[in-house]
């Protein structure tokens, strides 16, 4: 089934994700480089970095609701509803790490790093199994995938 959210042909989703992706797998080495070297600039990184693939995310899922929607197959749909709950989770996850690493946020944890990072490893742990879910949607089950007028789904 092709995407109803595209340009000219190409699905918009699967174009946004490796950006909240990389972001948030970054900012958890930003934070490891942090911890292991004490150096103020890596806490900054990690901070933005976070931010940014938070922001990113929600623009995604903007477009894979979209496709969501589109998907008719009812065992394809199931795996699509787990793809999109896993990374709702995620961005719980994500966001939750950001806000304790606010100035509101640190007091909650006594400017502790280590709340704030096991939910970064969660959350990239959520990705990475969310990933995989998106993979099976486009690569076993054709999801956004125009196959030349050919619907698998």
């Amino acid at each position: 089934m092709s995407s109803p959210a595209s340009i000219a042909g190409h699905p918009i989703h699967p174009m946004l994700i490796p950006f909240p992706i990389a972001l948030w797998v970054f900012s958890l080495i930003a934070d490891i480089v942090y911890i292991w070297r004490d150096n103020p600039a890596w806490e900054w990184i990690a901070f933005y970095t976070l931010a940014g693939g938070i922001i990113g995310a929600a623009l995604a899922a903007v477009f894979g609701i979209i496709d969501y929607f589109a998907i008719r197959d009812k065992r394809v749909s199931k795996i699509a509803a787990w793809h999109a709950r896993i990374n709702v989770l995620a961005l719980v996850l994500f966001a939750a790490s950001f806000y304790l690493r606010t100035t509101r946020g640190a007091a909650l944890v006594g400017g502790s790093l280590t709340i704030p990072l096991a939910l970064s490893i969660i959350g990239v742990l959520s990705i990475t199994v969310s990933g995989w879910l998106g993979g099976e949607l486009v690569y076993k089950h054709g999801v956004a995938v125009d196959l030349q007028g050919q619907e698998r789904n």
